[in-house]
């Protein structure tokens, strides 16, 4: 009789004292676009484009563009269209242990956010860089 009392007692104090379980998984995925040869940020405009630049120079540091056109007067402008999906997820679980009593809980969440980036190039009679503007956006 005082065994299984002495086991009653042991199981309620092992249950008490793991009470609670707590476990979190995440992580996040990010896919740039298939297109992309070359990662192309603001900061990378910002420390490679200049005015004056070869053609082959301007591929060497942004790589392939998305379209090149020319216009009436026979410049070619040359068009960097980019576009960055990010998707983030978190998942968390909450587990409560006891001896004939278990209560768990969970909850996640996930979030997507896009970053665009569209860099126009235009080109000089000489092929080379001879104006440029960018646009960035994230949303």
């Amino acid at each position: 009789m005082k065994k299984s009392y002495l086991a009653l007692i042991i199981a309620i104090v092992f249950s008490l004292t793991v009470s609670s379980c707590t476990f979190t998984t995440g992580g996040s995925y990010s896919a740039q676009s298939f297109s992309q040869d070359k990662e192309l940020t603001v900061g990378t405009l910002q420390k490679e484009l200049r005015v004056g630049m070869s053609g082959a120079e301007l591929i060497q540091a942004l790589g392939s563009p998305n379209i090149i056109t020319r216009d009436q007067n026979g410049f070619e402008t040359w068009v960097y269209d980019r576009i960055a999906t990010e998707a983030r997820y978190n998942e968390s679980a909450n587990i409560l242990f006891l001896m004939l009593y278990a209560q768990g809980s969970s909850s996640s969440n996930a979030t997507v956010s896009q970053k665009t980036l569209t860099v126009v190039v235009k080109m000089n009679e000489h092929g080379r860089v001879d104006s440029f503007a960018y646009h960035s956006s994230k949303f």
